[in-house]
């Protein structure tokens, strides 16, 4: 199927509160690296939480008043990615370890993308959204990101309890995701045509 694009797409509520969200990674990030009092790390947290409730609107809305877009369908999971590597990046900073969970999550998403292309190209199949296995991810990585953001003074065991929290989470996410994507393969192969979008 091809991407259908239209102008007024630019301008459609979900769409905008998309591009809302993609600006408040830059405006988390200098309140996160400027902060010196507990309340400037709330004022980073509900940043964070601003963007996620935009995301919920964003969806419910597209839904609702039917301004589903194949723009809204890129730009979406986007402002999510954007908004989980910058809480991650800025973590990185302050909780030990953290590091290796961006690194974790930059070859996770590399790898779904190069799977996504590959499907697309070779047996013309794609994701229809994002499935509820990545909707949990992304809910749970929110939760881990906004206790760590909101206090930055946690221990050491908790910081790393709530690490491999975050680490099960993607992997379940990422081995579901590539479940679908080589089902998609071996559909296109064998010649099965009654679903192009999964």
């Amino acid at each position: 199927m091809k991407f259908k694009f239209e102008i007024k797409d630019l301008f459609k509520l979900p769409n905008i509160l998309c591009y809302l969200r993609i600006l408040m990674v830059p405006l988390f990030l200098h309140v996160y690296f400027t902060a010196e009092t507990p309340h400037d790390y709330y004022l980073a947290t509900l940043i964070v939480l601003a963007s996620g409730i935009t995301d919920f609107l964003d969806g419910q809305i597209a839904r609702r008043c039917n301004m589903i877009t194949d723009l809204g369908k890129v730009i979406d999971p986007v402002a999510d990615k954007l908004m989980q590597l910058a809480m991650l990046v800025a973590l990185m900073f302050r909780v030990p370890y953290m590091y290796l969970l961006v690194i974790y999550l930059v070859v996770k998403e590399v790898v779904s993308t190069v799977f996504a292309y590959i499907s697309w190209r070779t047996v013309h199949r794609r994701l229809n959204g994002a499935k509820w296995y990545g909707k949990v991810c992304t809910a749970l990585l929110y939760a881990v990101m906004l206790i760590m953001v909101a206090f930055p003074q946690l221990s050491d065991g908790y910081q790393k309890m709530l690490l491999l929290v975050c680490a099960g989470a993607m992997t379940l996410s990422f081995v579901m995701y590539l479940r679908i994507y080589i089902t998609m393969f071996i559909d296109g192969r064998t010649g099965k045509n009654d679903k192009v979008i999964y």
